[in-house]
């Protein structure tokens, strides 16, 4: 797992945390590395054995008050205790004011001591939502992502087997492309997987016998989306005869990404079948799922209770 450096987040841009070096730059180097941040209130009263070295330490206004509170001597043991620790940066929220004691300390330990205008709460959310996104783990796959009825579908599949000319079929009708050729998954949380195109080829696909083209420029804005969540699989494969596909959709198949069980759909090609059409049909079905409701779960409970029923066994109506 990559560290971060405290460098890296005071000059981040793309969450805003208005972040503002109360201290010298020595320390800036320093590492994160965990995407947990740590309170230090326990640690403003002495005791510091829990104190995590390679967190964020955060302070907001109870532990500023508390601090702000005691007597100059107390302040100086304290301040000294908790900086030996060597913690690797520390964030006030709030614009709260620092006693010079604690910047002093900090100083003698290169420790930074960073400044924000932002409450405790809403810094906590943004500097969380930075280390998760640094520290997620991530991989790559052959494939192509869509948004279909608002469902992140993942269309894979040996090269050749037509996941472009079907994902451009989708697109016609309406659907977004999300990437085509590479997609870049991220683990977010215990169960979220999201997926994005790489910089260098986003909104562009390859058509075999067309060649590149701009998705965004020949469909408009509506036809793309930067990311999305992966909720759907489907791996389309050739059609073999002596092969038993799944007729009835009893089976829940399940494709892994980064430890992430999803919903899997194994879709077999043959000439005649209109896989843009079947791909729509199990999106929705893949929502009505998510709303507790499976059809061949279903057909199958009507099946037996008829079967039941016709035996006449004990405990069930018969006709």
């Amino acid at each position: 797992m990559s560290a971060i450096t405290v460098r890296e987040i005071l000059e981040h841009r793309r969450i805003d945390l208005s972040l503002d070096l109360l201290t010298s730059e020595a320390g800036l180097d320093n590492k994160i590395r965990t995407p947990y941040v740590q309170k230090s209130g326990l640690a403003m009263t002495g005791y510091v054995s829990f104190v995590a070295r390679n967190r964020v330490q955060l302070f907001g206004q109870t532990e500023m008050s508390y601090l702000a509170g005691l007597p100059a001597e107390d302040q100086e043991r304290v301040c000294e205790k908790y900086f030996d620790q060597h913690v690797a940066c520390c964030i006030i929220s709030r614009d709260l004011p620092v006693p010079p004691i604690f910047l002093a300390h900090a100083e003698r330990t290169q420790t930074p001591v960073l400044r924000t205008a932002l409450p405790t709460q809403a810094l906590i959310e943004r500097l969380t939502k930075l280390l998760e996104a640094h520290f997620a783990k991530s991989a790559s796959l052959h494939g192509v992502l869509l948004d279909t009825f608002g469902v992140g579908v993942l269309l894979l599949g040996d090269s050749g087997i037509g996941k472009s000319e079907c994902a451009i079929d989708l697109i016609a009708r309406g659907h977004r492309l999300v990437a085509d050729d590479t997609v870049e998954l991220v683990r977010q949380g215990p169960t979220a997987i999201y997926g994005r195109g790489p910089e260098i080829i986003k909104y562009h696909m390859e058509i075999r016998g067309l060649g590149i083209i701009n998705i965004k420029e020949l469909f408009g804005i509506s036809a793309i989306r930067d990311r999305k969540k992966v909720q759907l699989v489907v791996k389309l494969v050739t059609w073999e005869k002596d092969i038993d596909y799944d007729r009835i959709g009893l089976d829940d198949k399940k494709y892994t990404i980064l430890g992430v069980e999803l919903p899997l759909i194994v879709l077999p090609v043959r000439p005649g079948r209109n896989l843009s059409t079947i791909i729509e049909v199990a999106a929705r079905n893949q929502l009505l799922k998510l709303e507790g409701y499976n059809a061949a779960k279903e057909f199958q409970q009507q099946l037996l209770s008829k079967l039941s029923q016709e035996a006449g066994l004990p405990g069930e109506e018969t006709e």
